[in-house]
Formats: structure tokens, C-alpha cells, sequence
């Protein structure tokens, strides 16, 4: 083994293939949404999933002030890409529902689940976010999640 910097640590977690969620609320007034591919199950009870943020984010800030939050299991790249972008409209031709408390999902995601922020762990220059589960839709003959891999957005192919 050799040592290593951030830029070979950037492209060896790229090889670890991960699921990209929809992090969104609904303000009343504006939307608010991020894109992640560090979502995780964490718990069944109680139901607990997680994501990880970059310090730097001036999104998750104005999310975290939110009582209600909105996961979208994500099966667009397109609708990945907007939310992902530093400016502009994040949300320019993605379909959205609001649901309870503000929780805003993107339409047509075979999974969507309603959550609420339980507790922030600092990670180095990331933050752990645990979310508990309060509502979920969870559509098996919905289309297939899309996954980040090799810094590109991939779709999954049956063997």
C-alpha cells in the first residue's frame, strides 16, 4: 500500500457503485432539493435511513430547517442532474407532489419516503444525517433506480 491524496480517494470511492436519492421540502414558497448518492438503510425499528453532506452546502442548511422532508428514490438521471447543479432551477422540468409538513417528492419514484431529521454526526468535512421514517410509498412495479458510478449516472441491468 502507498500513501494517497484526496484526488486518488476521490476516484477509488468512485468505484463503489451507490443509489441516488431526491433530498426535498416544499416552503410554500419555494422549492428547496438536493441530490445525494450516499443514501443508506439504517434500521427497520426504529425506521431509520441516513445520507451524508458536505459541510460546504448551501442547500442543506435551508432543508435541515424543515420539519418535513421528502426522499425520492431516484430512476432520472435528468431529474439527478438539476438537483445536483450548484444554480439555476434545480427543479426546471422535474414533476414534484408536496405531501404532509412540506415533504416534496419528485414524481413517478417507486420509492418515496416522508422523514424527519433525528440527529447530525460531524464526519470530517461531511455530516451524517440520520432521518427517521415516518410515511413510505414504495412501488414494486415502478421503474428501476438509477445508480452513481465511476462519477457517471448508470442504470441497472439484470444478469
Amino acid at each position: 500500500m502507498t500513501t494517497f491524496d484526496g484526488a486518488a480517494l476521490r476516484r477509488a470511492f468512485a468505484h463503489v457503485p451507490s443509489g441516488v436519492v431526491a433530498i426535498c421540502a416544499d416552503t410554500g414558497s419555494e422549492r428547496i432539493g438536493m441530490a445525494a448518492s450516499t443514501f443508506v438503510p439504517v434500521s427497520l425499528d426504529p425506521p431509520l435511513v441516513a445520507f451524508c453532506v458536505q459541510n460546504s452546502s448551501a442547500t442543506w442548511p435551508k432543508l435541515a430547517a424543515r420539519p418535513r422532508l421528502g426522499i425520492s428514490v431516484l430512476n432520472s438521471d435528468g431529474a439527478a442532474r438539476g438537483l445536483a447543479a450548484k444554480d439555476g432551477d434545480r427543479f426546471a422540468g422535474v414533476d414534484t407532489e408536496t405531501r404532509d409538513g412540506g415533504a416534496l417528492f419528485v414524481a413517478g419514484c417507486s420509492v418515496q419516503m416522508n422523514v424527519s431529521i433525528e440527529q447530525q454526526v460531524p464526519a470530517g468535512d461531511h455530516a451524517i444525517v440520520v432521518l427517521r421514517v415516518h410515511e413510505l410509498l414504495c412501488d414494486d412495479t415502478g421503474t428501476e433506480p438509477i445508480v452513481f458510478h465511476r462519477s457517471a449516472f448508470r442504470r441497472l441491468v439484470a444478469s
